[in-house]
C-alpha cells in the first residue's frame, strides 16, 4: 500500500468519525446557546433590569415577559444534552473513563464558575462576592453523575424521575440565616444569598432538579447509539415531546402541585396566558422542567438528518459551547461598562458588584429599549461566529491528540 493511499484511508476514517457525530444535538445545543445570550444582553443593557423582574406580570409588558420566557429553554435543555453527550462518551470509552471525565470536568467547571465566570459578570477582582449559577450547576451534577454512571439502567431512571417529579415536595421546606445548615440547604433545594462579613455569595442554581434533568438525558443517550434504527428514535422522542407537552398542561391547569406559584386569571386573555406560562425557575419546578423539555424532545426528532446552511452556523456554537459562554459574557459586560460611562455614568457603576448585575440603584436611568437589547444581541452572537468558527475547526481537528480541549 502507498504512502498516500494509507494517508487518504486514515483522513477517511478520521471523517468517518467525525460524521458520527449527532448533528441534531450540536443544533439544538447551538440554538439554546444564541437564546441564551439575549436573557444576558437583557441583563446587562435593558432599562427595565434594574428596576423590576420581566415577570411581573403586574409591570412588564408581554414582549419583555417573552424575552425572558424564551430563555428558560436553555438550562434545562443544554442540561439534558449534557447527560446525552456523557453516555456517548461512556459508550465510546468505557463506564470508568466516562466517570473520570464527568468528575474532573465537574471540578474544573465548578473552579471555572468561581474564578472566570464570576469576574465576567461583576468585573470584581477582590473576590469578595461569587455567583453560583448554571456553571456551577453542571460542575456538581457532573461530579455526581460521576458517581451515578455506575448505577443499572433502571434504577438510574428512577433517581432521575424521583428528582424531577418529586423535588416539589421540598418547597415548604426552608432554612434561613447564615449557618451551615441553611448553606446546605440551599445547596440542595433553595435560592439564597449569604454573606459573611466582607465575604458574600448567592446559590442561584440548587442542585437536586439540575441533578435529576442530566441524569435523565444520561439515560436518554442509549437512543443515540449506532444500532438503534433512527426511524425508531425519532419516533421515541417524538411521542416523548408530546407526552411532556400534554403532562406541562395538565399538571399546570390543575393548580395544585408542580410549581410554587400557581398561575389566575389576569386583567385579559393575554396576561392569563402569560400568567400560566410563568411558572419558578430557581429551583426549576415540575412544571418549569416538562415545559422546557418537551419541546426539545420534538425538535431533536424533526431534525435529525443534514444540517443545512444556517442549521449548520448554528451547530458550530453547538459543537464549541464553554468557549462561546466565556467569550459572551466578557464582551456583554464590557459592552455594557462603555454604554454606561456614555450615558453619564462613572465605571465603578458597571464594575465591582456586591450583590447581581442586576437591581442595582446605582445604575437607576440606565439602558435602553427592548429594541436596542435585541441589537446588542445579534452584534454579539454575529461578533462571536468567526472566532467560534475557527475554534471548532481547531478543536476537531486536534481534540484527538490533544485531551485537554475535551475540558473547552
Amino acid at each position: 500500500m502507498s504512502t498516500l493511499t494509507a494517508t487518504r484511508i486514515t483522513t477517511a476514517a478520521a471523517q468517518a468519525g467525525r460524521s458520527r457525530r449527532v448533528e441534531s444535538i450540536d443544533l439544538l445545543r447551538g440554538l439554546v446557546m444564541i437564546i441564551m445570550a439575549l436573557d444576558h444582553a437583557r441583563d446587562y443593557f435593558n432599562n427595565s433590569a434594574y428596576l423590576y423582574d420581566p415577570t411581573d406580570l403586574s409591570k412588564a409588558s408581554p414582549a419583555l415577559f417573552l424575552t425572558r420566557w424564551i430563555t428558560h429553554f436553555c438550562a434545562p435543555i443544554f442540561m439534558l444534552l449534557a447527560g446525552v453527550a456523557a453516555f456517548l462518551y461512556g459508550n465510546k470509552n468505557g463506564r470508568k473513563a466516562v466517570s473520570f471525565f464527568l468528575l474532573t470536568r465537574g471540578a474544573w467547571l465548578i473552579f471555572v464558575e468561581l474564578f472566570v465566570v464570576t469576574v465576567g459578570w461583576t468585573f470584581n477582582l477582590h473576590f469578595t462576592f461569587y455567583i453560583l449559577q448554571v456553571i456551577w450547576a453542571f460542575g456538581v451534577a457532573m461530579v455526581f453523575l460521576s458517581a451515578l454512571v455506575h448505577l443499572s439502567r433502571p434504577l438510574l431512571l428512577t433517581i432521575a424521575g424521583v428528582l424531577i417529579f418529586g423535588h416539589d415536595l421540598l418547597d415548604s421546606i426552608h432554612s434561613s440565616g447564615n449557618t451551615l445548615s441553611a448553606v446546605g440547604w440551599s445547596f440542595l433545594h433553595q435560592f439564597e444569598f449569604f454573606s459573611f462579613g466582607n465575604f458574600s455569595f448567592v446559590i442561584g442554581y440548587p442542585i437536586l432538579p439540575w441533578l435529576g434533568i442530566i441524569t435523565l438525558g444520561y439515560y436518554l443517550g442509549q437512543i443515540y447509539k449506532s444500532d438503534v434504527d433512527p426511524a425508531r428514535r425519532k419516533k421515541t422522542l417524538r411521542l416523548l415531546g408530546i407526552a411532556t407537552i400534554a403532562g406541562f398542561i395538565l399538571i399546570r391547569a390543575i393548580n395544585v402541585y408542580g410549581d410554587p406559584n400557581p398561575w389566575s386569571a389576569q386583567r385579559n386573555t393575554v396576561y392569563t396566558i402569560l400568567s400560566f406560562l410563568n411558572v419558578s425557575k430557581y429551583p426549576p419546578s415540575l412544571c418549569y422542567i416538562l415545559m422546557t423539555l418537551g419541546p426539545a424532545f420534538l425538535f431533536l426528532s424533526a431534525t435529525e438528518g443534514p444540517l443545512n446552511a444556517l442549521s449548520s452556523k448554528i451547530a458550530v456554537f453547538g459543537r464549541v459551547p464553554f468557549f462561546y459562554y466565556i467569550l459572551h459574557i466578557y464582551l456583554f459586560h464590557a459592552i455594557a461598562l462603555f454604554a454606561a460611562m456614555a450615558q453619564g455614568h462613572p465605571a465603578s457603576d458597571m464594575t465591582n458588584f456586591t450583590n447581581w448585575v442586576t437591581n442595582n440603584p446605582q445604575l437607576k436611568g440606565y439602558g435602553f429599549g427592548l429594541g436596542g437589547v435585541y441589537l446588542v444581541w445579534i452584534i454579539v452572537v454575529l461578533a462571536l461566529y468567526p472566532l467560534c468558527k475557527r475554534f471548532d475547526v481547531y478543536k476537531r481537528a486536534h481534540q484527538a491528540q490533544k485531551k485537554w480541549l475535551s475540558y473547552l
